[in-house]
């Protein structure tokens, strides 16, 4: 679908369908604080640098998940594996009671128990970009399966990871 910019405008609706065409990991973002453990469903998770190992995440201005990271200073985030799309939309505002334990600690940072990885930062950075504030993270403590199949976001649907065969 083609939408023309006229005046830089860009819908908004637009602009989210035209990023949903790139697939991306599915993460849980974990943060620890007094009120206790929470976590937020994101797909806007990269890694930034190697030396030093730094990563990023994107969250929301409005979010309450923003003032949680400010206040904790650290954060997991759960790169979840294929057969956990509950965790994603649990963690999404779709709460799930059968998932009441499912988080465990690591380092002092709760994290999801059988995620295919986990990263754990502390904020080292924050940049405000329009309507949401990129958290740099200097890693801290890394785990992952070697053998998990990753859980993928595209066009607005899960979807599983499917090896092509070599030509």
């Amino acid at each position: 679908m083609t939408h023309t910019l006229t005046d830089d405008a860009v819908d908004p609706r637009a602009l989210r369908d035209c990023c949903g065409r790139f697939a991306s990991g599915v993460t849980v973002v974990t943060t620890r604080t007094d009120e206790g453990d929470h976590g937020m469903t994101i797909s806007a998770f990269m890694s930034v640098s190697l030396d030093p190992p730094l990563i990023a995440i994107s969250v929301g201005r409005t979010s309450r998940m923003l003032g949680r990271l400010r206040t904790s200073g650290r954060f997991a985030v759960n790169v979840l594996a294929q057969h956990m799309r509950p965790h994603a939309l649990h963690f999404a505002g779709k709460p799930d009671a059968s998932l009441a334990s499912l988080i465990e600690d690591r380092s002092g940072v709760p994290v999801l128990q059988s995620a295919a990885a986990i990263l754990i930062a502390d904020v080292a950075q924050e940049v405000e970009a329009g309507d949401h504030t990129l958290f740099i993270g200097h890693v801290r403590h890394l785990d992952h399966d070697p053998e998990a199949a990753p859980l993928l976001h595209h066009a607005g649907q899960f979807r599983r990871l499917e090896a092509i065969a070599a030509e």
